[in-house]
């Protein structure tokens, strides 16, 4: 198989299984904190142990480097908990539609933050992605589940993006691995004390604990690493374009699994915002900009 072929399969094996973890949230019986303290908890095991067997070295230098990494940490708990609160609330396609809009707020962020340059033509891509947002709320009050799972997803959105901000200045000197280590490890730290208050554990099944590894170990530990390899052997552009692809696939498993069909106003709303997301993802990450 041709490098670029396998890079390909890589990536998109990634974001099919990263499409996986809002259908996993939504079908558990536990909370978002909950589910998140278990994902990052499996999640840094599974990485610590690919990279045992690439024995990558997992010091990382200055205190500047340090706090970021806590900082990070925090936003990947944040991040997550948000995510899961979101499709609980309302509906796995709402809860990822409304995480997508990440990349709007990213291309925002990084030239407040890293003082990088900016494009005006960004502000329609971010109108249009945000009327998407407008389109699927059928009601502004917290009194609707739709509306309150939209506002998580952004939060999980900003989250996200700031987590991307700071993963941008910490990865021309870090590995992409050990960054998701500590991330991952920091993450479960913060999240410690609520998950020790949580009593649901004792009531899973077996097939629940099932879910739970393939959450932590395949969808988060496993994708990643497969992720990051596949990049070696494609252009940014291209990885950018296939990741767009997670809250499709994430829609898919919720209607296979879950028996969820969007409804008009979501799928007119989540059309908007892919496309938006995807047209700013191609030209914010080609060489012009």
């Amino acid at each position: 198989m041709k490098p670029r072929n396998y890079g390909l399969l890589l990536v998109h094996l990634a974001v099919l299984f990263f499409g996986f973890p809002g259908v996993i949230g939504k079908s558990l019986p536990l909370s978002p904190v909950e589910l998140t303290w278990l994902r990052v908890f499996l999640a840094s095991l599974g990485l610590l142990v690919i990279i045992v067997i690439q024995k990558a070295k997992l010091a990382v230098s200055g205190s500047r480097a340090r706090l970021l990494l806590l900082a990070a940490g925090f936003l990947l708990a944040f991040h997550w908990t948000a995510f899961f609160k979101s499709v609980q609330i309302s509906t796995v396609a709402v809860g990822l539609l409304s995480y997508s809009t990440f990349p709007i707020f990213t291309v925002f962020l990084e030239p407040l933050i890293l003082r990088t340059g900016f494009k005006k033509s960004y502000l329609f891509f971010a109108l249009a992605c945000f009327l998407g947002v407008a389109l699927m709320v059928p009601e502004y009050t917290f009194d609707n589940r739709i509306f309150q799972g939209v506002v998580w997803g952004i939060l999980a959105g900003l989250s996200f993006a700031l987590l991307a901000v700071v993963n941008r200045v910490l990865s021309p000197q870090h590995s992409s691995l050990v960054l998701a280590f500590y991330q991952d490890t920091v993450a479960m730290l913060f999240l410690l004390p609520l998950f020790l208050k949580s009593h649901e554990l004792k009531h899973l099944e077996a097939d629940s604990i099932g879910l739970i590894l393939f959450l932590g170990l395949v969808c988060t530990a496993g994708a990643h690493t497969i992720f990051i390899w596949g990049l070696r052997f494609i252009e940014a552009r291209l990885s950018s374009l296939i990741s767009s692809l997670e809250p499709v696939y994430g829609i898919f498993f919720g209607f296979l699994f879950l028996g969820e069909i969007p409804d008009f106003r979501t799928l007119a709303g989540g059309f908007l915002i892919l496309a938006s997301v995807v047209i700013l993802s191609w030209k914010s990450s080609g060489p012009s900009s």
